[in-house]
């Protein structure tokens, strides 16, 4: 898969969604799924964390057991806080396939990278494991979500040349502050 199969810049993030009783709103969730993709959109980006874990399950009941496989890119993250060590990591990755309902991910994020992230993610031998995943077909492109300044940014992908894409959060509020350094 190219980049050029996505058919726009404009992703649906699961980060929130309607709850009912503690529950995502399946419903609900089918509905908005439903209206993005025949809008003509078709990027999903989940993570173990959201939602306490139910945003993978929504995404597996909603999204990739009503949509064929080609239909959508589904963008998932490695959170550091959800492993300690090395030989932790292949069992959650592929615990978030199998809740998610799927053989591979399209994008595989390193999520929400600071520079103690990133020590973390080293010496945990996270970005090696991420290519045998690549190599293996299971990730398509590796990816990173980031939350810290300019100069750890560089860092990051002086030292991980092969990061395909960064996903930033950006608020306009911040733009001109000097601690987030948005610009």
């Amino acid at each position: 898969m190219s980049f050029d199969k996505i058919k726009n810049k404009l992703g649906f993030g699961c980060m929130r969604l309607k709850m009912v009783d503690d529950k995502v709103d399946k419903q609900e969730f089918n509905r908005m799924i439903d209206a993005f993709i025949s809008a003509g959109f078709n990027y999903f980006d989940t993570a173990h964390g959201y939602i306490d874990g139910k945003s993978e399950i929504a995404i597996g009941e909603c999204l990739t057991s009503r949509y064929n496989r080609e239909d959508y890119i589904l963008a998932d993250k490695l959170s550091d806080w959800y492993f300690e060590k090395e030989e932790d990591i292949l069992p959650l990755f592929e615990s978030q396939l199998k809740i998610c309902g799927v053989e591979y991910f399209d994008f595989y994020l390193f999520h929400c990278l600071t520079k103690t992230a990133y020590a973390k993610h080293k010496k945990c031998n996270s970005f090696e494991i991420v290519k045998k995943l690549k190599e293996q077909g299971k990730v398509k492109h590796i990816a990173m979500s980031f939350h810290d300044t300019a100069d750890v940014l560089d860092m990051i992908l002086t030292e991980q040349p092969y990061i395909e894409a960064v996903q930033l959060q950006i608020n306009y509020l911040d733009y001109d502050d000097p601690s987030v350094q948005s610009q």
